[in-house]
C-alpha cells in the first residue's frame, strides 16, 4: 500500500463526517426510483474511484436499491485500481453485521469484484483510465455518475462528455468538491499567504481550480437538459479528540501538509513568508495533537432530463 492509498483510506472517516446527509437521502430516493423504472441492472459509473471507499460507503449507508447493480469504478492511477479488490476484501471481512444492509457482505474476485448482500448483488468492474476519455468512449448508458473529491482537478470544460454517458433520466452526484478555503488552527502569521499560494498552485495546474465547487454549481445551473436537485456544503473538519485524532486521520493531515509543501515548492514566484517555520510549527502541532484543519467544499446532486 502506497502513502497515497493510505491517505485515501484515512480520509474515509473525514469524508463521512463532511458529506451532506440530506443529499444522501435524496440520492437514495433517486436511485431507488430509477431502479424500479429500469429494465435490467442499475448501472453506476464512478470516476476517481480510488481504492473503493465510495462503494463501501454506498453499501453501509444503504444507498443502493435491492437487485442487481453493475458498478464501473474508474481511476486514472493503475495502482489505485490494483488496490481496490484488496481494500474491499478487508472492508468486508471487518464489517459489523449490524450495518443497515442487515448482514455480512462477501467479496469474490475475478475479472470483476462481486459484493453479495442480503438484498443486492453488486458487480464491480475496476478500470484504469482517464475518466473523461472513458465516459466519452463507453457505449453504456449509465443511471448514475459519481465523482467524489475530483472536479477540482478535472477541467470543467470536459464536463459535457462526462454527463453525456448518462441515460435520459439519469443522475449525477459530485460530493466533496473543493471550493476555495484551506484553513489551519491555531493561527500562524503566514496562514493567509500560504493559503493564497496553495490555491494559486491549484489554479495553475492543468484542469485545476481552487473555486471548483462554485464554478461547477454555476455551470450546472446554466446547463440545458437537466436540473440540480440539491447542493450543500461538505466541509472537512479534522480535529483532535481528547488529544488524539480519530482513526488514521493523523496520517491524513500529514499528507495534507506534505501536499502543501510540494505545491508551494513547485511555484516559480518568490515566497515572502517563512514556509519552513510554518511547516515546522504545523507538524509539531500535529504531533502534539493540537492541529485543526478546515476546508470548504460542496456536494451537488442533479439529473438529466428524460
Amino acid at each position: 500500500m502506497t502513502d497515497f492509498q493510505r491517505y485515501l483510506r484515512a480520509k474515509r472517516s473525514v469524508d463521512d463526517r463532511a458529506i451532506d446527509r440530506r443529499l444522501v437521502g435524496l440520492l437514495r430516493e433517486q436511485v431507488t426510483a430509477r431502479a424500479q423504472d429500469t429494465d435490467g441492472p442499475l448501472r453506476i459509473l464512478e470516476i476517481g474511484a480510488g481504492v473503493g471507499t465510495m462503494v463501501a460507503r454506498a453499501v453501509e449507508w444503504d444507498l443502493l436499491p435491492a437487485g442487481e447493480i453493475r458498478y464501473t469504478a474508474v481511476d486514472i492511477e493503475a495502482a489505485n485500481v490494483d488496490a481496490l479488490p484488496q481494500h474491499l476484501r478487508e472492508w468486508a471481512s471487518e464489517r459489523d453485521t449490524a450495518v443497515t444492509t442487515g448482514g455480512d457482505t462477501t467479496v469474490s474476485t475475478g475479472d470483476s469484484i462481486v459484493l453479495d448482500t442480503p438484498e443486492s448483488r453488486i458487480e464491480i468492474d475496476p478500470v484504469a483510465a482517464d475518466a473523461v476519455d472513458y465516459a466519452d468512449q463507453t457505449e453504456t448508458d449509465y443511471d448514475l455518475l459519481v465523482g467524489a473529491a475530483l472536479l477540482d482537478i478535472l477541467d470543467l470544460d470536459r464536463l459535457d462528455p462526462l454527463l453525456g454517458c448518462l441515460a435520459p433520466g439519469g443522475c449525477y452526484y459530485f460530493p466533496i468538491t473543493f471550493d476555495g478555503a484551506t484553513r489551519f488552527r491555531p493561527a500562524h502569521p503566514a496562514d493567509s499567504e500560504v493559503e493564497r499560494l496553495y490555491h494559486s498552485h491549484m489554479d495553475r495546474k492543468p484542469g485545476g481550480a481552487s473555486q471548483a465547487g462554485g464554478d461547477l454549481l454555476a455551470r450546472l445551473q446554466q446547463r440545458d437538459g437537466g436540473s440540480i436537485l440539491g447542493a450543500a456544503g461538505s466541509d472537512w473538519i479534522v480535529r483532535p479528540v481528547d488529544g488524539a485524532y480519530p482513526g488514521d486521520e493523523a496520517s491524513f493531515l500529514s499528507h495534507i501538509l506534505d501536499t502543501v509543501e510540494t505545491a508551494l515548492g513547485e511555484l516559480d514566484e518568490t515566497i515572502t513568508v517563512d514556509l519552513d517555520d510554518w511547516l515546522s510549527q504545523r507538524r509539531d502541532q500535529l504531533d502534539a495533537g493540537d492541529l485543526i484543519y478546515l476546508t470548504h467544499q460542496l456536494d451537488i446532486l442533479g439529473h438529466i432530463d428524460d
